[in-house]
């Protein structure tokens, strides 16, 4: 029986800073927590006992029950977990808020299927551990991305830079050693695009030339080590270039748009290090790698060539 009234839990946003779509066909990626935005749920007892499970989530604008939209994916994602926990569904009320821009490349939807899972296992006093949130999560995003590359799921759930693998026997993840701290600049452009279609796309390209796809594949696999190895070592500006040539690399692939290259160009402008699309690409965010001192600088050149939101975010270096 329960006494609890109500509980919050939280999943950051993430940024992928390397390897995107590259991941998919084998390569690694790179990606890091971004505190600065967050998905929260709340849970809390249900006023009357016959409800069920209820959903509010006034950031998306929707409201359901688990009765009447079994299929929603964060409905899936629910029974999943409570299967996992050897639950029935009882009577609570959800409540999700995200601050992360939907369809963006930030992980939204696995952020808030993260805490969501987090919520629900609490809620019964069965706390999960990261690698049984991030493997439920998969579960749900396979519903609406088709084939997810594993790696939003994975930051979300472990709330800590990881170098990110697919294998024949399943993802390969390691934390990634930071050795100095750096700051990122975030700039939205506003323009949603959901991944799965830029990722069908570069699907579509790499069936018609796949000689081509592999090559440029390769090469962000090896920018990729590249910067692995510097974040390791702490050297920060050494990474700008490589950031700038994975964003030509990922041009090449087709997922740049006139809105992400403007905020892109205007970074470099304003004296980043380096700048790149990140996520799926067709629109979303792209951020830039920046000395500390230039953060705001950049941040207002970010506004003038039109991000509908700049987010300052900084990785710290690893314990």
């Amino acid at each position: 029986t329960h006494v609890r009234i109500m509980l919050t839990t939280t999943a950051p946003g993430k940024l992928i800073l390397c390897g995107e779509h590259a991941v998919v066909y084998g390569r690694p990626a790179l990606a890091v927590p971004v505190w600065g935005v967050q998905a929260t749920v709340e849970i809390a007892a249900a006023p009357t006992i016959d409800t069920g499970i209820t959903f509010d989530a006034p950031d998306l604008g929707e409201r359901w029950t688990l009765h009447n939209q079994p299929t929603h994916p964060l409905s899936v994602l629910t029974q999943f977990t409570l299967e996992h926990l050897g639950m029935t569904a009882g009577n609570f009320a959800v409540r999700l808020r995200s601050t992360i821009p939907v369809a963006s490349g930030m992980g939204s939807g696995a952020a808030l299927g993260a805490a969501l899972a987090r919520a629900i296992a609490a809620w019964y006093d069965r706390p999960l551990d990261a690698a049984t949130v991030s493997a439920l999560v998969y579960e749900g995003e396979r519903l609406y991305h088709g084939t997810p590359s594993g790696i939003d799921n994975t930051v979300v759930s472990w709330g800590q830079p990881v170098w990110f693998e697919r294998t024949a026997t399943g993802p390969l993840i390691t934390p990634l050693q930071i050795g100095q701290a750096f700051t990122l600049v975030v700039g939205d452009t506003g323009v949603r695009c959901p991944t799965k279609i830029t990722v069908g796309e570069v699907r579509a390209g790499w069936q018609r030339d796949p000689m081509r796809y592999e090559a440029l594949f390769d090469e962000i696999g090896t920018i990729g080590g590249a910067v692995r190895r510097h974040l390791a070592q702490g050297e920060i500006a050494a990474i700008g270039p490589l950031l700038d040539r994975n964003h030509a690399l990922l041009d090449a692939l087709g997922v740049n748009v006139p809105p992400l290259q403007r905020l892109v160009e205007a970074a470099r402008g304003a004296g980043a290090w380096g700048a790149k699309l990140a996520g799926g690409g067709g629109g979303g965010v792209m951020f830039a790698l920046v000395a500390p001192s230039l953060a705001a600088l950049v941040q207002a050149a970010l506004v003038q060539a039109g991000a509908v939101q700049v987010l300052v975010t900084v990785v710290p270096r690893s314990l």
